[in-house]
């Protein structure tokens, strides 16, 4: 199967802050959740695939061609928002699509207002007067109007309440569904990844820790909750925390054995315990009061 995107050891530096040998690889019919804390490089990212970002070194393919020589025929293909949309904000939905459908070739306008319909967006409301939600939906709806096979988009779920956070990701899961399009989506809410991710790409301090399948990489570890809080486990940890009445964290599943001799029964950890003690570890984080 075709990748849709492809980033081999991109690299861009800032004064302080730099993405390094930044490589991974997006299927159709995958969602791809892109992870990391505020400021690993998410965005950052997002912005060297879409050029707007010049990066200092590595490569970047779209459909199998490189992106820098085939922008134009590229974008497209791709569905692209930022986590806010600020541009235009007194103009209603009506007056944006007909400046936007003019940049493709393909934008069919009765797609766009059947999905508009079934969006529920009013086309006469001004961008300011829509909510975080609906901004995510008009961005959806432009992709799809203009069959866009890849959609990247930045913290899309941001600010939004639970129901309007589990209607888009309907919204994402029924995208893919075919198997021809692929999404692209950053994220600091890990509980909408266990809800529709397939695939999982962490980037920390700049870095790719992991790319491949959600269920690869939460089966790579076990979360553990020792109620005798048995100090001399606490080497086996990748990190942990010690509470009133227990001590938590994360282990490698390869550790499993090593607790269940001690009577503790390590469970099936969430993507949020994953990555706050990943982030616990390589952070090396204390706190004293």
């Amino acid at each position: 199967m075709q990748d849709v995107l492809v980033l081999e050891n991109v690299n861009k530096k800032y004064p302080s802050f730099a993405l390094k040998d930044v490589s991974f690889r997006v299927k159709p019919g995958e969602i791809m959740g892109f992870i990391g804390r505020n400021g690993a490089g998410k965005t950052t990212t997002l912005k060297s695939i879409m050029n707007l970002v010049h990066d200092d070194s590595g490569k970047i393919y779209a459909f199998d061609k490189d992106m820098s020589e085939n922008e134009l025929e590229n974008k497209q293909r791709i569905g692209f928002a930022l986590s806010e949309l600020n541009y235009y904000p007194n103009k209603t939905i009506r007056q944006l699509v007909n400046v936007t459908k003019k940049f493709y070739k393909n934008f069919d306008e009765k797609k766009f207002l059947e999905v508009c319909k079934l969006f529920n967006l009013n086309l006469d409301k001004k961008l300011e007067e829509l909510s975080s939600g609906m901004k995510v939906k008009y961005s959806v709806a432009i992709a799809l109007s203009h069959k866009a096979e890849l959609l990247i988009l930045d913290e899309p779920t941001s600010g939004l309440d639970p129901v309007s956070r589990d209607e888009i990701l309907d919204i994402f899961r029924e995208i893919v569904k075919s198997g021809e399009r692929a999404i692209l989506f950053s994220t600091h809410i890990t509980s909408d990844l266990d809800k529709c991710a397939t695939n999982i790409t962490y980037i920390h301090d700049g870095s790719i820790i992991y790319t491949g399948t959600k269920k690869d990489f939460i089966n790579s570890y076990l979360f553990v909750k020792d109620k005798s809080k048995n100090k001399s486990l606490e080497n086996e940890y990748i990190a942990s925390k010690e509470l009133d009445d227990h001590i938590e964290g994360l282990i490698s599943a390869d550790k499993k054995d090593i607790f269940i001799k001690n009577k503790i029964e390590p469970k099936e950890p969430d993507l949020e315990q994953i990555m706050v003690y990943l982030e616990r570890s390589k952070n090396n984080e204390s706190f004293t009061l």
